[in-house]
């Protein structure tokens, strides 16, 4: 017979991963059992921890094998606030009571999720250029035109099939600089798309090609970057280059609609989404050929009721996935079970530090991520080693970059 786990106590932690900071949610039960989900504050979205203490007396006495009942429990008491990172700590509650109830039944988490339809998952190399531009956090960095070509030759030669970058400028000697002022880096409002932008972005993409073959597949994230005038100007501009998808944020379904109806590239988005209901008005537009859906966010359980939605629209999901290991299992076991997934993310550069804080670190061979067959979500945070690296309070996407002063 399963224990009953009952839940008795709930906290969070957290740890530096250098340019920003990991949290994790840890809930034990009665019996012992130890559940965990990796959550995050730093893709703007500060307070998440603060809801979560805010609503853990409500998971005292409760069992995890009844994680349905309560994540409506909590989504009554914050329906007002719903969304955002009322949202997000609903979501990292459910994932970790997820782990609890794996664990208690002692079966992989995907067993509870419907039972895997694969063995691999195709994994994509994330931030390809952009994580090592932080050249104090990654090694070896890049600072110009060389460190490109090295890093597209680099994921080749280790075996992935598919990278994704982003968008860069480059100047006359040949330095690049990453430009992203849909996260105030640099801060520009109108988020216009100009000429250069138009002329960097299209050099950087045909040296992604010819240094990663022609067998790669290229994505490319553009985020929130323009708008829908800005974004279709993009898509002219690279309308003839060999992509895998093009990556667009916008929070109006018509309007990614007509971006669409404008490319010819598939167009994927609504990485930002919380909850079946922000998903539907894209799938009812036909705004989109690959829905991202963020796992860690929406609760894995949650995520299954989007991922099928989709399907009934004929729409492919992929998985958004740049935090820790906890969340790139997490995102594993939601994309062995779900039929209409497309592929899923991972960042492949590391700090130094990622393989010492969780007990497994995700098996990747020939590009595809292994689907783990231990108990519950397959990795856990190493509680002694977190207490080795304590969360920074100088960093996070709110802290890195600061706002220019306007004289009154």
């Amino acid at each position: 017979m399963p224990t009953k786990a009952i839940v008795s106590d709930v906290k969070t932690l957290s740890c530096s991963n250098s340019w920003r900071n990991y949290h994790f949610l840890k809930i034990t039960t009665e019996d012992g059992i130890v559940g965990w989900s990796e959550y995050d504050e730093n893709f703007g979205s500060p307070g998440v921890s603060a809801v979560i203490n805010e609503l853990l007396h409500r998971l005292i006495g409760q069992s995890a094998h009844l994680h349905e009942h309560v994540r409506e429990d909590l989504r009554n008491v914050t329906r007002p606030g719903s969304g955002g990172v009322v949202g997000q700590a609903l979501g990292a509650i459910e994932n970790a009571l997820l782990d609890v109830k794996a664990k208690a039944l002692d079966v992989p988490c995907h067993v509870l999720l419907g039972g895997k339809v694969r063995d691999t998952i195709r994994v994509y190399w994330s931030h390809c250029v952009s994580y090592r531009t932080r050249t104090e956090h990654f090694s070896p960095g890049i600072v110009d035109e060389s460190g490109v070509r090295q890093i597209a030759r680099e994921v080749g030669d280790r075996g992935f099939s598919a990278l994704k970058t982003n968008i860069f400028h480059y100047d006359d000697a040949g330095r690049v600089e990453g430009w992203s002022p849909g996260f105030s880096r640099p801060h520009e409002p109108a988020r216009n798309v100009e000429r250069r932008t138009r002329k960097d972005l299209r050099k950087h993409l045909q040296i992604m090609r010819e240094e990663a073959g022609p067998d790669m597949d290229i994505l490319l994230d553009l985020n929130f970057n323009a708008r829908t005038e800005g974004f279709v100007s993009i898509l002219r501009e690279v309308e003839d280059l060999d992509l895998f998808w093009v990556e667009i944020d916008t929070l109006d379904p018509k309007a990614l609609a007509y971006i669409r109806s404008q490319s010819r590239h598939p167009i994927s988005s609504c990485e930002t989404l919380i909850g079946l209901q922000q998903f539907l008005p894209f799938f009812r537009e036909q705004a989109v050929d690959v829905a991202i859906i963020d796992t860690p966010w929406n609760g894995v359980w949650q995520s299954l009721k989007i991922a099928a939605a989709a399907e009934a629209h004929d729409v492919n999901v992929a998985s958004h996935n740049f935090y820790g290991h906890l969340c790139t299992m997490m995102n594993a076991h939601f994309s062995a079970v779900v039929p209409n997934m497309r592929i899923m993310e991972t960042d492949i550069d590391r700090i130094a530090w990622d393989s010492e804080i969780f007990t497994h670190e995700p098996q990747i061979e020939n590009g595809h991520l292994v689907v783990p067959d231990r108990p519950g979500w397959g990795t856990e945070p190493i509680e002694e080693a977190l207490a080795q690296y304590p969360p920074r309070p100088d960093v996070g996407m709110t802290r890195r970059t600061a706002t220019p002063r306007l004289a009154l």
